[in-house]
C-alpha cells in the first residue's frame, strides 16, 4: 500500500511569500539599472512586450498539449470547457491590468529616472499596507486584529529607519516624490477592484491579458513621445529580460497567486520586507553603505512583518464565513 506525500500548503505559502518578495525587489533594482540604458517608455515598452509574447507562447504551447491529452482520452469522456470572459469581465480585466501594470510601473521608473533612489522609492511603496488595512474593513467587510496594526505600526518604523539617510542625499525635484504616491494609489485601486470581483480566469491566462494590455498602452506613449524604438546596445536587451522574467513574470505571478491564498494584509504586510532587501540588494550590488539605524530597521520591519503574519493567521470563523474570503 503506497502512501502519498505532498507539500504542506503553509510551507507552500511561505515560500510564495518569500520568493515574492525577492522578486518584487528587483523591480526596484532592475529599473535603476535599466533606466540608465534608455527612456522610461522605451525599456517598459519592450519589457512588456517581451513578457507578452513569452506567455502568450506558453499559453499556446499548454494549449496544443491539451488537445493532444484530449485526442487519446477514452470516448464519452467529459471535457470541462472553461468558457470566455463576457465584455463586462473583460473590461473588468483590462482596468485592473492598467491599473495594476501601467499604473504602477510606469510612475516608480520615472521616479527613480527623475533621481528618487531605490530606496525611497520602496519606502513609498511599503506605505501601502497602511492605506489596504485602513481600508480593508469598510470596503471588504474584513477585519483587521490589533497585533496587525501593531505589526504594521512596527514595521513602518523600521522601514523609515532603513532609508532615513537615504532621504537627505538624494536630489530628485520634490515633485518627483509624488510619482512613487501615485504608483501606490493605483496598486492599491487594482487590489480592491480584484477582491471585490475576483478574477475568473486563471493566473497564466490573466496575467498575459494584463501584460498586453500594458505593451498596448505603453507602445501608444512610446509613440507619442518618439522614443518606442529599441537602442542597440546588449545591456539593453539584458536589462529588458530580467525585468521581463523577473519582476514582471515572477512578481505578478505571486503577488495574483498569494492574493487568492492570503488575506490583503497580510499580503501587502509583505511589501514591507521589499524595502530591507532593496537595501541589503543595494549594499551589495552598488557598495551603498549601511548605517547602524538602517540595521536595526531591517530587525524592526522583520518583527513588525511577522506580528501580521501571525495575527492574520489567526481568523476567526466569523471571517472566513464573510462574503471576500480569501
Amino acid at each position: 500500500m503506497s502512501k502519498q506525500t505532498c507539500i504542506p500548503a503553509g510551507a507552500v505559502t511561505a515560500l510564495a511569500s518569500a520568493a515574492f518578495v525577492l522578486s518584487w525587489s528587483s523591480g526596484f533594482l532592475g529599473a535603476r539599472l535599466g533606466t540608465g540604458q534608455a527612456a522610461v517608455p522605451t525599456l517598459l515598452l519592450w519589457r512588456y512586450a517581451v513578457v507578452t509574447a513569452v506567455l502568450v507562447a506558453g499559453l499556446g504551447a499548454a494549449r496544443l498539449l491539451r488537445r493532444r491529452r484530449r485526442a487519446r482520452a477514452p470516448a464519452g469522456t467529459t471535457r470541462l470547457v472553461r468558457p470566455p470572459p463576457g465584455p463586462r469581465a473583460a473590461a473588468h480585466h483590462v482596468v485592473v491590468g492598467l491599473l495594476s501594470q501601467v499604473g504602477y510601473v510606469l510612475p516608480v521608473y520615472g521616479a527613480i529616472a527623475l533621481g528618487v533612489s531605490a530606496g525611497t522609492t520602496s519606502l513609498v511603496d511599503a506605505v501601502q499596507p497602511v492605506v489596504v488595512a485602513t481600508l480593508v474593513g469598510p470596503l471588504l467587510g474584513q477585519r483587521v486584529r490589533g497585533p496587525q496594526w501593531a505589526g504594521l505600526a512596527a514595521a513602518f518604523a523600521g522601514v523609515a529607519a532603513v532609508v532615513a539617510g537615504d532621504l537627505r542625499s538624494t536630489v530628485a525635484p520634490a515633485w518627483a516624490y509624488a510619482l512613487p504616491v501615485a504608483a501606490v494609489a493605483s496598486l492599491v485601486a487594482a487590489t480592491f477592484l480584484e477582491r471585490r470581483r475576483p478574477a475568473t480566469l486563471p493566473a497564466g491566462p490573466l496575467l498575459a491579458l494584463h501584460s498586453a494590455v500594458a505593451a498596448v498602452a505603453l507602445a501608444a506613449l512610446a509613440l507619442v513621445t518618439g522614443t518606442a524604438a529599441p537602442p542597440a546596445d546588449p545591456a539593453f536587451w539584458g536589462a529588458t529580460a530580467f525585468l521581463a522574467l523577473v519582476p514582471s513574470l515572477g512578481a505578478y505571478a505571486l503577488y495574483w497567486t498569494l492574493l487568492r491564498r492570503v488575506d490583503v494584509t497580510t499580503l501587502n504586510a509583505l511589501l514591507f520586507l521589499v524595502v530591507p532587501t532593496t537595501t541589503l540588494a543595494g549594499a551589495a550590488l552598488f557598495d551603498e553603505p549601511l548605517s547602524p539605524v538602517g540595521g536595526i530597521g531591517l530587525g524592526l520591519a522583520a518583527l513588525g512583518v511577522a506580528a501580521v503574519l501571525r495575527g492574520g493567521s489567526r481568523r476567526s470563523p466569523e471571517d472566513d464565513d464573510g462574503p471576500h474570503r480569501p
